[in-house]
């Protein structure tokens, strides 16, 4: 049996990191991945400088057969999946009066759309207990009027991870999406460090399960 295994869909230096080195400090491998090896390999390689098992991979998250294809491959090849944390979003800099319907469309097959695939190519592979682990946003609930298309992606989003943790939960699977209500910051209490840790206690709760938790800045308990 191989060691649990990470798989962080938009994965980047930020926040994707944090959580990768997280689960990596629990016994976890890391599988990191982005629309380009470029950009993946370095992540990769920074996790194994520490002492940890890592790789990287790209996908094209607007192609869902790109999507299923690369997370199967990795099932196939590590033999499980245990964790699949679903962090991308769209950022377009775009109100009301200029967003088109193509371009809100896109951007939220961008941000919301890709989970359907990465979810349905990872269930074969799922572990007993595996989870589903989504980046929230208070964009869903106070929408910026310059990038209203992220609010749009944070609210869906939301809502389905409740339709997934309720279907998964039969098969022993839960998902959960925590809500990062503060801006991200490289320092204090939504950097991503912290943020990553109150991840795992959502994702490991030591009361009744939540498929919605919002982050304040509170260390994790």
């Amino acid at each position: 049996m191989t060691s649990p295994v990470a798989v962080i869909v938009g994965a980047g230096p930020g926040l994707g990191l944090s959580v990768a080195r997280r689960w990596c400090r629990e016994g976890y491998q890391a599988v990191l991945l982005g629309e380009s090896l470029e950009w993946m390999e370095p992540l990769a390689e920074t996790l194994i400088a520490e002492g940890f098992q890592a790789e990287g991979a790209a996908f094209d998250l607007l192609d869902p057969e790109s999507v299923r294809a690369v997370i199967s491959g990795v099932g196939e090849r590590l033999g499980r999946i245990d964790l699949v944390h679903f962090n991308p979003s769209a950022w377009r800099a775009k109100d009301v009066l200029e967003l088109t319907v193509p371009e809100l469309l896109e951007d939220v097959a961008f941000g919301v759309g890709a989970l359907l695939p990465a979810v349905q190519a990872a269930v074969p592979y799922f572990s007993d207990g595996a989870r589903v682990l989504v980046t929230g946003s208070a964009a869903a609930d106070t929408p910026s009027t310059m990038a209203p298309s992220l609010g749009v992606q944070k609210a869906a989003i939301r809502n389905l991870v409740t339709s997934l943790d309720a279907t998964l939960a039969d098969r022993g699977v839960r998902a959960v999406a925590v809500q990062i209500n503060g801006v991200l910051a490289k320092e204090g209490p939504f950097s991503p460090e912290p943020i990553a840790d109150f991840m795992w206690h959502a994702v490991h709760p030591t009361g009744e399960w939540q498929a919605q938790v919002g982050y304040h800045g509170e260390p994790a308990r």
